[in-house]
């Protein structure tokens, strides 16, 4: 019998293509093609993204020359707009953060406080620093969150707090930084810009 005889299931056994029935064959062909489509989709958005980049980084380096100034914001980041103000284009460099050996420390001294506090405490503080502590489905910690405690304005006397406070800010690194590219129309009688979507879900 040929290879083509044969279909490989989900556990890797090679099953008759005539003991299949007809519906599985047409539902593994369609999934097949959309996956294609996709994965062509992927790879045009990807070279999109780099040309659009590479488009913004030439106008940026033009202006540099002809002005002597850089027209990049905090980190490299620009707004284009035309003419009429009906269209932008935004290239934002986004940091990827994270935290060292640091953070232990930092959660350490939280938590004293929080035991601390615990008589007569807002219940909704442990629970506010147990979530920023909280790890997604890949095991990485949210810095958003976590930072965000700093903002809590919180009376201790101890100081433990505040040394808390210090740990996270020290332990934060800068892992790499994301580049990202929007594009935004003008729409509506108040004249909000709404980003053209390049989202399956979003068109």
């Amino acid at each position: 019998m040929k290879p083509e005889d044969f279909m490989e299931d989900a556990k890797g056994r090679f099953i008759p293509v005539a003991s299949i029935k007809e519906i599985d064959i047409e539902r593994d062909k369609l999934v097949k093609e959309i996956v294609g489509k996709a994965k062509e989709m992927r790879d045009l958005l990807r070279k999109f993204k780099l040309d659009l980049m590479g488009d913004v980084e030439a106008f940026c380096d033009l202006s540099f020359e002809r002005y002597n100034a850089p027209i990049g914001g905090k980190k490299g980041n620009v707004t284009l707009t035309t003419f009429d103000g009906k269209y932008k284009v935004v290239r934002a460099m986004h940091d990827v953060l994270t935290f060292d050996e640091g953070l232990q420390a930092a959660k350490a001294l939280i938590d004293e406080c929080v035991n601390s506090w615990s008589e007569g405490a807002n219940p909704n503080i442990r629970v506010l620093v147990n979530d920023a502590f909280q790890v997604d489905k890949e095991g990485k910690i949210s810095a958003g969150r976590v930072l965000g405690l700093r903002r809590l304005q919180m009376v201790d006397a101890t100081g433990k707090w505040e040394l808390a406070m210090l740990a996270l800010g020290e332990s934060l690194r800068v892992q790499g930084t994301v580049p990202y590219i929007r594009v935004y129309e003008r729409v509506g009688k108040e004249g909000k810009y709404e980003a053209i979507s390049l989202d399956v879900a979003g068109v």
